[in-house]
C-alpha cells in the first residue's frame, strides 16, 4: 500500500510502499478514503511533541470502510460490518483500568495511545484501529467533508462545552476547529467573535460568511467582553489578549495539543475570578455526542483536497496560514 513516513529525521514524509496491514485481535482493518490534515500533525513532523512512535505514519482525521475484521476479545462483538463507514479520531486507544479512565476521563489515561502519533495513522492507503475507538459518521457527510469533524469538530467541540453556558464567545484562529464549532454556537444561539491573524481578510470574511457577530485580527478588541475566549492557534501570546477581552468571571480555553510560550502578564488580567485552562484529547463519548449533533444540526466543512502523494504541500500550506477551513488527504486522487 502507497503510505506517508515520518522517520524522525527531517520534517518531510517520505512516499513509501508498504504491506498492507493486518488486523490483530479486536482491531478492523479499514480502507481509508480521507484522510484530515490536522495542527496536530504539524507538531508531530516538526518534533514539537515527546515520545512519538519512530517511524509512524501521521493522520488522526480518518474516513474509510471496514474491510476485514480481526479475532474477537473475550466475547466483544465490534459492533460494524464489512463495507461499513466509519472514523477513527485522535484517541485510539487506552488502559481501561487507571483512575482517570475508570473516573470517566480516559482522555487523561495514563498510558493512551493516539492516531497518527504513537499508533500508525491514516496517510495511508490502509490503516487498523481498534474497533471500540472507531466512530460511525453521518451518512449526509461526504469523506472529503467528515473528515475534519473527526478531530477539529470534536475538539472544538470539547473546548466549547468547557465554556458552559457562556453566551458571548470568542475564537482565536479561525481555522478548521473555528469554523465548525462557531456553526455549533451559533446554532445553540450564542454569540461569535472570530480572531484571525491581523490583516487576514480572507479569513475574516469566511467568518461572516457564517454568522459570527464579530471578525477581526488578533490585535483588536472586540466590541463587547468576552464571556470565554476558545484558542485554537499555539500562539502563546494569544493568552494574556485573550484575558485582556474577557468579561469578569470569564474563561479562556486552550484547544491545542501544544503552544509556543505563554509571555509574562499583570495577575490584574487574572483577577475578578477569570480563568485559563486547557483541553486535553477527547473521549468516546464526546465522538458519540458531537455526530449525533452533527448528524441534526448540518455543518458546513470548508476543506481543500490534496492527493496522498502532497501530504508534504498540504502541510506546508498549513503551516504558513495560506489554508481556509480544512486540509484533506485524498488517496487515489490524481497528483
Amino acid at each position: 500500500m502507497l503510505a506517508m513516513l515520518f522517520d524522525g529525521k527531517s520534517p518531510r514524509l517520505r512516499v513509501v510502499d508498504l504491506p498492507k496491514p493486518t488486523p490483530r485481535a479486536g482491531q478492523v482493518l479499514i480502507r481509508v478514503l480521507a484522510c484530515g490534515v490536522c495542527r496536530t500533525d504539524l507538531h508531530v513532523v516538526d518534533g514539537e511533541l515527546r515520545f512519538p512512535l519512530r517511524p509512524v505514519i501521521p493522520g488522526h482525521e480518518i474516513v474509510g470502510t471496514i474491510e476485514a475484521l480481526g479475532p474477537e476479545v473475550g466475547g466483544y462483538t465490534y459492533g460494524y460490518t464489512r463495507g461499513e463507514r466509519v472514523g477513527v479520531p485522535w484517541l485510539g486507544h487506552t488502559c481501561g483500568h487507571c483512575r482517570f479512565c475508570i473516573g470517566g476521563r480516559e482522555n487523561l489515561c495514563d498510558t493512551p495511545g493516539f492516531t497518527g502519533y504513537t499508533i500508525n495513522g491514516g496517510y495511508a492507503e490502509y490503516a487498523v484501529a481498534d474497533a471500540r475507538y472507531c466512530v460511525s459518521l453521518p451518512p449526509s457527510y461526504s469523506d472529503e467533508a467528515a473528515a475534519p469533524l473527526l478531530c477539529a469538530g470534536l475538539i472544538g467541540y470539547r473546548s466549547l462545552r468547557m465554556a458552559q453556558d457562556a453566551q458571548r464567545v470568542g475564537m482565536y484562529g479561525f481555522g478548521a476547529a473555528a469554523h465548525l464549532v462557531a456553526q455549533v454556537a451559533l446554532a445553540q444561539g450564542r454569540q461569535v467573535f472570530a480572531f484571525t491573524r491581523p490583516g487576514d481578510h480572507t479569513a475574516q470574511q469566511f467568518a461572516r460568511s457564517l454568522g459570527v457577530q464579530w471578525a477581526g485580527g488578533s490585535d483588536e478588541a472586540a466590541p463587547v467582553l468576552l464571556d470565554a475566549a476558545l484558542l485554537f492557534a499555539p500562539v502563546g501570546a494569544l493568552v494574556p489578549a485573550a484575558l485582556a477581552a474577557l468579561d469578569k468571571g470569564g474563561i479562556v480555553i486552550c484547544g491545542g495539543i501544544h503552544m509556543s510560550a505563554i509571555p509574562e502578564f499583570s495577575y490584574d488580567l487574572l483577577w475578578e475570578e477569570r480563568r485559563i485552562c486547557s483541553v486535553a484529547n477527547l473521549t468516546r463519548a464526546d465522538a458519540t455526542e458531537f455526530m449525533a449533533l452533527a448528524a441534526k444540526t448540518p455543518l458546513q466543512t470548508r476543506t481543500t483536497p490534496y492527493p496522498l502523494e502532497r501530504a508534504n504541500d498540504a502541510l506546508d500550506d498549513l503551516r504558513s496560514g495560506r489554508l481556509s477551513g480544512a486540509a484533506v488527504l485524498i488517496p487515489g486522487m490524481a497528483a
